[in-house]
């Protein structure tokens, strides 16, 4: 624990205020925070910040492309499925269940590599895997980097304000934070690059590997359908990069307590299970706060997983070779078990059963 608390660059304003309690800046302490950490001018060590962001605009314009000059029903559907369903399941996938939790492992590295860059890549998975454990341990307390009860802007801008890693960790933290990487293939500095830099990612190497992806991607939907599908599929790309950052707010209530009572089972924070991200992503976060290593989060019926149907079709053609499932683990611990009454031999009072009594499970 000492070493997730402190293993976060902490803001400005710090992550508590004078009586322990969570510092809660005000928006335009939060804006100044922010531009501050993006300025690769004043100091270098802000150049994945300021990539990440500068990514999302270079987005931008084919967003707007394809709204004035390539707009139809058919490119907008296209457009929605790619941002909503491709791009939120394959960060369920990649981003959140592989890099940060370890919940499946790939039989080799082509496979990794393959889900790695199954869509365009956006964002850094140092900035989200590192800071993501930190907020599995702080979850809603004092330095969890996208703490709901902070606000909206406190959690929408977290990755640049609160997700780096700390610029004055030890040889032996910079070791930790190195192993937390090691499984995801990230490229990552030498002790003496990271002083240099601020990061475990290496410049060059993050910045080729963009590239490469995204001229990948262009050629590949330009080759597909043209100019107009690059526009709707990069600006949607880009639309999500941006609405994924509100998610973490939503997903813990927006700082308030809005767990349900035969839904929510977790109640060690405020995580709540939504059906839009549930559906659309995987994520059901409550369930996934009760179980953060599980590759699968959607333990009951109606709760369908698109991020764990991926895993599980690798793992049945032999691309994973193991992964978690704690379902069975969910079902024990928080749904009701009933006996069906069995089939009886003989009418009266029966002595002789034809079977076992049924064990079934319920909400």
């Amino acid at each position: 624990m000492a070493f997730l608390e402190s293993v976060l660059e902490p803001p400005s304003y710090g992550w508590k205020d004078e009586f322990g309690e969570l510092s809660k800046p005000k928006s335009g302490q939060i804006f100044k925070e922010f531009f501050s950490r993006l300025n690769v001018f004043k100091n270098k060590k802000n150049w994945l910040s300021f990539m990440s962001w500068f990514m999302v605009c270079c987005l931008a314009p084919f967003l707007f492309i394809f709204v004035f000059k390539y707009f139809s029903i058919k490119l907008l559907i296209v457009a929605f499925v790619y941002s909503m369903i491709v791009m939120g399941t394959h960060g369920t996938i990649w981003l959140h269940r592989y890099c940060t939790h370890g919940a499946y492992t790939f039989k080799n590295n082509f496979w990794r590599f393959f889900t790695q860059n199954l869509t365009l890549k956006i964002i850094p998975e140092e900035i989200y895997a590192v800071s993501h454990h930190v907020h599995h341990a702080l979850s809603d307390q004092p330095g969890d980097p996208y703490n709901a009860q902070g606000g909206f802007l406190y959690c929408f801008l977290a990755d640049v304000n609160h997700q780096p890693i700390s610029r004055s960790l030890s040889e032996k933290d910079y070791d930790k934070c190195v192993n937390l990487m090691r499984h995801t293939g990230v490229k990552t500095n030498s002790y003496a690059k990271y002083n240099k830099w601020g990061t475990l990612a290496a410049p060059i190497r993050t910045i080729t590997a963009v590239l490469l992806n995204w001229a990948f991607w262009f050629a590949a939907f330009y080759l597909i359908g043209g100019f107009g599908l690059v526009c709707a599929v990069f600006g949607a790309a880009g639309f999500w990069a941006v609405g994924v950052r509100t998610y973490n707010y939503e997903g813990h209530g927006k700082g308030k307590d809005m767990r349900r009572d035969g839904v929510d089972h977790n109640r060690e924070d405020m995580s709540i299970n939504q059906l839009w991200p549930g559906y659309v992503a995987g994520e059901w976060h409550n369930n996934h706060h009760l179980y953060p290593k599980s590759a699968r989060s959607g333990f009951k019926a109606y709760q369908l997983d698109l991020a764990w149907c991926y895993i599980k079709l690798l793992s049945m053609i032999g691309a994973v070779s193991s992964y978690r499932d704690s379902k069975k683990e969910f079902k024990l611990a928080y749904c009701q078990k009933i006996v069906k009454a069995p089939i009886l031999a003989n009418k009266g009072v029966p002595k002789v059963y034809d079977r076992e009594p049924e064990e079934v499970f319920i909400n």
